[in-house]
């Protein structure tokens, strides 16, 4: 029995295999760029370097096909140049200007980080924002905080609780924020608050409150969606939001708001728990760190989630 060497020995020197490899040769140094690329380099290539590099050209132009046809590559995104190393011909790859800027903005998207939130809220855009008579004040302070904050990241800027009523473009404006903000290099944690506060409660069972609350603390911006539209109770509004307000204050952190509630319902919301007891003493403590970290700004018009 033949070895696995005297196999292939055999099968390389065959008159059919070796037709093959002829033809493949022959048809790679036919293509117009592998022509011209040897004809420029001419001076620096012998014979036997071509000879040589003949399975880097094939892959070229077998890749070079891949890409045009958008399908099987080695390296998806990328696409083949011929470069000459050590007076040999090898292949390199270079981005596509479309993976360029995909990637450019995979890693925007990455300093946003949305919890709960519509997959699509890393798409919102000040550009893409409607700009009407009702919601022109607040497009306004949202484009001046970002242009602030990029100014002097390190000074306190303080964030804009923006209320209305249902589907008038709160929620977008805050990831519009997001995303300019993400432009510059400057992360955000956009989160939709009710839904946060039964992910709390759920996290007592398994011992990871304080984890969880550690993050929206310290996050460098922080943006509660929705506030006010969570189950009221005496834990969620002292232990969970007062601790991540308190911290945020004392540490000068930009917060931004978004509510159905004026900044007076919210504190009536606060005020009574799900017993329908009152505290209106702790629920004014709370509103003290709202209005120290945000202003107070009307967003108003049409449902435009109805118009879809």
């Amino acid at each position: 029995m033949d070895s696995i060497g005297d196999y292939l020995n055999k099968m390389t020197n065959s008159v059919e295999v070796r037709n093959q490899y002829d033809q493949i040769v022959s048809d790679t140094l036919k293509d117009e760029e592998v022509f011209k690329f040897i004809t420029d380099n001419q001076d620096v290539l012998t014979t036997e370097a071509v000879e040589r590099s003949a399975a880097s050209l094939y892959e070229f132009v077998l890749e070079k096909e891949k890409a045009r046809k958008g399908e099987g590559q080695l390296m998806p995104g990328y696409t083949p140049k011929l470069i000459i190393n050590n007076k040999r011909i090898e292949v390199s790859y270079e981005a596509t200007p479309e993976h360029i800027a995909q990637r450019a903005n995979d890693e925007l998207k990455s300093r946003i980080r949305s919890v709960f939130m519509p997959k699509d809220i890393k798409e919102a855009t000040f550009e893409g924002f409607d700009v009407t008579k009702p919601r022109e004040q607040a497009f306004e302070r949202s484009l001046i905080f970002v242009e602030e904050y990029i100014q002097n990241p390190d000074k306190f800027h303080k964030g804009l609780y923006l209320y209305g009523a249902f589907g008038v473009g709160k929620t977008y404006l805050l990831g519009a924020i997001a995303h300019e903000l993400s432009m510059y290099g400057y992360p955000s944690t956009i989160v939709h608050y009710p839904t946060f506060a039964t992910e709390m409660r759920s996290s007592v069972g398994n011992q990871t409150t304080g984890e969880k609350l550690e993050a929206y603390k310290t996050t460098p911006i922080l943006m509660l969606d929705d506030i006010g539209a969570e189950y009221s109770t005496d834990w969620m509004r002292d232990d969970i939001l007062g601790v991540i307000l308190q911290s945020r204050m004392q540490n000068e952190l930009p917060t931004l708001f978004s509510s159905n509630l004026t900044m007076k319902e919210f504190e009536d919301h606060i005020t009574f728990n799900n017993k329908g007891e009152a505290n209106p003493l702790k629920a004014k403590r709370i509103m003290e760190r709202v209005k120290f970290l945000s202003d107070e700004i009307s967003v108003s018009g049409v449902n435009r989630r109805n118009e879809e």
